[in-house]
């Protein structure tokens, strides 16, 4: 890991984020970020434990002077989405992120940066383990998993927490202060089918579709980003509409909350349409570059001819049933909010898709800040792989936060950003799944908000978090804590 990393301003912040960079943590493996985060705790001489499911909290005394102020709650997640390019050799499981400098950013080579939320945790760690901060009373929530599942959140009791405001640090525009975010649900659709013998005369082709952005399905889910299972299924439609293309196998995407940036296929066609196959697909794919040319610019589409055919495939029929089903799941934004300006409301990610050896796996994450829209997109998902064969599972759901528009704790954070900057915040909810709403299920009177630094393409390799503001964000944090409202 560069040095020059930990020489960046504010140091106390970067350093911690070094540290945490160090130790790798990705989504349902955090034994070891837990076990770093427990013993950092310790050395403190600061009251650490963990809860039944894992989270990590850390108890510090206020600060002389502080003790008649509200205790506060700072919260982030412990994990973070691994992601990387098909080029990249890297292990998430035994490596620390490899993190370099470039202008006002920092990204990692190859990878996500692990910005999203260990930026926020840092802060938390510089802010505990400070001597000159002013501060009440604070407990550090770390909570496991938020990146697969909202796990921790979900399983944190009522009564362990003893703090009236909680400040989430999970935000990436350094601008904005959210008051309210989107509640979310799996949706999973499975099916078995019987191969067939692949007929003889027929030739084999590895269509790659690569090239895209990806991102946060949340966050990123309005910017007209390719989907490469979607881009994938209109190949692989007109290829089976017009030469009687049949699938081997299909690997799609990875994760639910990262737009997907490759697909991979492998077909066949028979021999005879191998010349109008290859000129046709072309054809398609010239429309499909040409309407992304915008938002996507590096997409490529690649047919590379197998040296022999796949042994078996998907039945035509059940195929036919497949790419349709695929064409109506939809992917993208459902509806915009009518009571936010601008604010995404509705949306569905076509995350992942993985076909082959006669089993077939399409999942899905939808997100919406109205619990009834969350369904009835969900319900439309449903039925469109139901009415192929497919059993779907909803799983996962978690609740939206409700935006309180009355927050004591918003009328504190306004007045310092625009003191600071000389420019009012933008006061909003977000699309993206923060855990708030999950925590005031079991904290109701908890006053909660959410800020952070300025964070770029979370959940893709191309991640990368602001310098400049990084620093504007820890300088904002520590007039936040001088100014918690008394008891």
């Amino acid at each position: 890991m560069s040095q020059e990393i930990r020489n960046l301003e504010p140091k106390v912040l970067w350093n911690k984020f070094a540290d945490l960079n160090a130790i790798p943590r990705p989504s349902k493996k955090e034994e070891r970020v837990i076990a770093f985060m427990k013993n950092f705790g310790e050395s403190l001489g600061l009251e650490t434990f963990e809860d039944d499911i894992r989270n990590v909290i850390i108890r510090k005394p206020s600060t002389p002077g502080m003790e008649n102020r509200k205790a506060i709650v700072m919260q982030g997640h412990l994990d973070m989405v691994h992601q990387k390019n098909s080029d990249t050799v890297f292990d998430f499981d035994t490596q620390g992120i490899d993190m370099y400098v470039d202008e006002d950013w920092v990204r990692a080579r190859g990878t996500t940066l692990g910005a999203d939320n260990g930026l926020g945790v840092a802060a938390i760690m510089a802010v505990l383990e400070s001597k000159d901060i002013a501060h009440p009373a604070i407990e550090a929530l770390f909570t496991i998993d938020e990146e697969t599942g909202m796990t921790g959140a979900l399983n944190l009791k009522g009564g362990i927490l003893q703090g009236e405001i909680l400040l989430n640090l999970d935000t990436e525009e350094d601008d904005e202060i959210d008051i309210g975010c989107a509640g979310g649900i799996d949706v999973t659709a499975t099916a078995e089918y019987d191969e067939e013998e692949t007929p003889e005369g027929s030739v084999g082709y590895t269509i790659t579709v690569k090239g895209l952005n990806g991102g946060h399905s949340g966050m990123d889910i309005h910017k007209g980003l390719g989907n490469a299972n979607k881009i994938m299924n209109r190949v692989l439609y007109d290829g089976f509409d017009n030469f009687g293309l049949q699938i081997a196998e299909i690997t799609g995407g990875s994760l639910r909350n990262a737009i997907p940036r490759e697909s991979v296929a492998k077909v066949i066609i028979a021999s005879v349409y191998d010349e109008a196959f290859v000129y046709d697909m072309q054809q398609v794919v010239n429309d499909i570059k040409t309407e992304f040319k915008t938002t996507e610019p590096n997409l490529e589409v690649l047919f590379e001819k197998l040296d022999s055919a796949p042994a078996k495939v998907m039945p035509s029929i059940a195929q036919f049933y497949f790419v349709r089903a695929m064409y109506t799941a939809h992917n993208g934004v459902y509806r915009m909010s009518a009571d936010f300006a601008d604010l995404v409301e509705t949306s569905n990610n076509v995350a992942k898709v993985v076909l082959g050896e006669g089993k077939l796996s399409v999942q899905c994450l939808t997100r919406s800040s109205v619990e009834t829209s969350k369904f009835d997109l969900a319900n439309g998902l449903t039925s469109a792989f139901e009415l192929m064969g497919c059993e779907v599972v909803l799983s996962g759901s978690y609740p939206g936060w409700t935006p309180n528009t009355e927050s004591e704790i918003m009328d504190v954070l306004v007045p310092i950003y625009e003191k600071q900057t000389g420019k009012k915040p933008n006061v909003v909810a977000c699309h993206a799944g923060l855990e708030c709403g999950i925590l005031g299920t079991n904290y109701p009177d908890m006053d909660m908000i959410s800020f952070g630094p300025t964070i770029r393409g979370a959940h893709s390799p191309d991640e990368r978090a602001s310098i400049s503001s990084s620093q504007k964000f820890w300088k904002f944090l520590i007039e936040i804590l001088a100014n918690i409202p008394v008891k």
